[in-house]
């Protein structure tokens, strides 16, 4: 599997980035297709904060695995799953990696310089506390011939 080689890549810092696109991958993997909840359930206002306010409110340890300036992400498991949860100084510096990370597929929970990356279950969960809007990565499956 190749990471992403984009904008953020290439930045100051893209070392950090990309490690977190191949921690998302990772969970990706680990987390399988989803179990296709349902995703238009009653959505609270978008949490805003720290990763480590953003954790709390889903009642998790995070596992700190990058703590830069333009990103902060850690591992996270609760009882809904386990997810990768990523905070970002900049929204555009979201939006890029958010826009590389797709290419491995997943599920992502967005939020204002934010970001929880695992299996449809655990996103949709995750949802009915921190709000946000709800994204899929590249369906791989679809691609089978």
């Amino acid at each position: 599997m190749s990471l992403p080689t984009g904008p953020l890549a290439r930045r100051k810092g893209g070392r950090a980035l990309l490690a977190v696109a191949g921690a998302c991958a990772a969970v990706v993997a680990l987390a399988g297709c989803g179990s296709g909840a349902d995703r238009t359930a009653t959505v609270p206002p978008t949490a805003t904060g720290s990763l480590e306010s953003l954790a709390a409110e889903v009642k998790c340890a995070p596992d700190m695995q990058t703590d830069a300036d333009e990103i902060r992400q850690a591992l996270c498991k609760n009882r809904a799953g386990r997810f990768v949860l990523a905070t970002f100084a900049t929204d555009r510096g979201q939006r890029e990696w958010i826009n590389d990370a797709k290419d491995y597929g997943g599920h992502y929970l967005v939020g204002r310089k934010w970001v929880a990356v695992g299996d449809t279950g655990v996103v949709t969960s995750l949802r009915g506390t921190l709000g946000g809007d709800l994204e899929d990565g590249t369906d791989h499956h679809a691609h089978q011939g």
